[in-house]
């Protein structure tokens, strides 16, 4: 049996391909990056045609640093940003326009329209997510509305919507093939979270067509093969989810009560709740964690989720808006020249404000300068300002799911960041654990898919190839602690509001 297993990770700013072996080792990565979009403040664009092309240039050459062929992987899974949102013609396989990132926020007027409206608590109860221009559904229509003939086509059936998992399978398998899974349709606020299906009062609400929506499938489970002239022979795609219920799921968090952070651009947590789909009092998503087959941990499994914005585009910002780095990665030893901020404190709310504040109309502050303030006080900060915002989305999961927190396993690019998690065993005052294998949203896909083709043949099998690298235990007494997160709440509530008194301005 081939025992290798290929996971595209489709991101943000890159794309990546990770060979996985049966031991879950990285046997081969490739990465290649890809322009961004601004043409307008607040919104954020993508060709999917560079994703596509990224994509599968690292799939191919992640396979030849693995020196295997196609015909010698067991599966593909599949793992994506999530939200995003494509729209192509089905024909020629073509975008219609760019992509909309999820990072954009052009819909938020029509959002606080919707907000304004009765159906607001019902499309919550349905879809588990606050009506915020974060997710899919106000993209797609914006999309509808604003591209000439795309709404008459796309009732006619000639377009087809997607989430970048749709979109790569689409192309992966020579359009042959039009699904997403249950995880990326519960971004979308089209999705019924309770009967796992489109929902026609939601796609009136959004005034979306059913016709322009794929198929969901399970997150894992054989569902379709790449065209053979693509990476050289016909492979099974077997995995999909996207790339924060991926990392949940390489990260071994099966059991209720598990939770993980992934610093990636963003900040992104989830933690599990099993088979019940826990409603949020505190402003947390509800969400689908995966679908699987009858050894997965569960067959339909759920998770509370917080997202933070910035969090490693914090630290890009230093680097590109403020030039105080030459690279990303001097951050960690800037902060460190500084034993404390100095009262100072950065909220990147540069996007507007995520869980559980949900704020549009925040904007970025940066508070308690001083002459005395330096570059490696305000680096400190951001490093802050990462954590802290973790820390707030994780005190809501417990008042929601009644589960303390006991500890927090952590992954993405800036896991490699001592410092960071230092402070966010601080902030949290619980240990936060480093796995061997920090690729664990890639890992995520790998397991889904290799648990479908029986690489691996049940949950046991997986957290048995869970390691832990490093455990980083909390250091901070709790009057210090409480007092430091009280101190950054003052400073976020400073940020509130800001583009909206601006709005009003004459």
């Amino acid at each position: 049996m081939n025992t290798h297993v290929l996971a595209l990770d489709q991101g943000t700013t890159s794309s990546r391909a990770i060979v996985f072996d049966a031991q879950a080792r990285v046997v081969a990565m490739a990465q290649q990056e890809f322009p961004q979009h601004f043409p307008h403040p607040g919104w954020v664009e993508h060709d999917a045609n560079d994703i596509w092309h990224t994509q599968l240039a690292v799939a191919g050459q992640a396979l030849a640093q693995a020196g295997i062929g196609a015909a010698q992987l067991s599966a593909i899974g599949i793992t994506n940003q999530r939200e995003t949102t494509v729209l192509w013609d089905r024909a020629s396989g073509e975008p219609v326009g760019r992509a909309i990132v999820w990072q954009d926020r052009r819909t938020v007027p029509r959002c606080a329209e919707l907000s304004r409206g009765a159906r607001a608590a019902g499309i919550q109860r349905k879809t588990g997510l606050v009506i915020d221009a974060y997710f899919s559904a106000t993209k797609l229509q914006w999309l509808l509305d604003h591209t000439p003939g795309a709404r008459r086509r796309a009732e006619a059936g000639e377009l087809a919507f997607g989430t970048v998992d749709s979109w790569l399978v689409y192309k992966l398998t020579g359009g042959r093939c039009h699904v997403t899974d249950a995880s990326n349709a519960s971004r979308t606020l089209l999705f019924d979270l309770h009967r796992l299906q489109w929902d026609a009062a939601l796609l009136r609400s959004f005034d979306i067509p059913l016709s322009v929506l794929p198929r969901v499938v399970p997150s894992s489970g054989v569902f379709a093969e790449t065209d053979p002239a693509l990476l050289g022979a016909a492979v099974p795609l077997a995995g999909l989810a996207g790339d924060q219920q991926a990392a949940t799921f390489g990260q071994a968090c099966f059991a209720p009560g598990m939770a993980k952070a992934t610093y990636g651009t963003g900040c992104f947590m989830l933690m599990n709740t099993g088979t019940q789909a826990v409603p949020s009092r505190n402003r947390l998503l509800t969400t689908v964690a995966w679908q699987g087959p009858a050894q997965a941990p569960a067959r339909t499994a759920y998770a509370l989720e917080g997202s933070v914005f910035m969090a490693g585009a914090t630290v890009q910002w230093l680097r590109d808006g403020l030039g105080l780095l030459e690279r990303a990665a001097e951050v960690e030893a800037l902060a460190a020249s500084v034993s404390d901020t100095g009262d100072v404190f950065l909220v990147p709310a540069f996007a507007g404000l995520g869980a559980p504040d949900w704020d549009g109309d925040a904007r970025g502050l940066l508070i308690g300068l001083t002459r005395g303030t330096t570059r490696a006080h305000i680096a400190r900060a951001a490093l802050e300002a990462i954590v802290l915002q973790a820390a707030d989305v994780f005190d809501a999961m417990g008042r929601d799911s009644g589960v303390a927190l006991t500890e927090l396993r952590v992954d993405g690019g800036a896991a490699r960041n001592d410092l960071l998690l230092q402070l966010q065993a601080d902030a949290l005052g619980v240990p936060v654990v480093r796995p061997e294998v920090t690729e664990t949203t890639a890992l995520g896909a790998a397991f889904l898919a290799g648990l479908a083709t029986g690489v691996w043949p049940d949950a046991q099998a997986l957290s048995a190839t869970w390691r832990a690298q490093r455990r980083f235990e909390p250091r901070l007494a709790e009057p210090p602690r409480r007092a430091w997160r009280a101190r950054w709440r003052e400073a976020v509530a400073r940020s509130r509001g800001w583009a909206q008194a601006g709005a009003a301005r004459p």
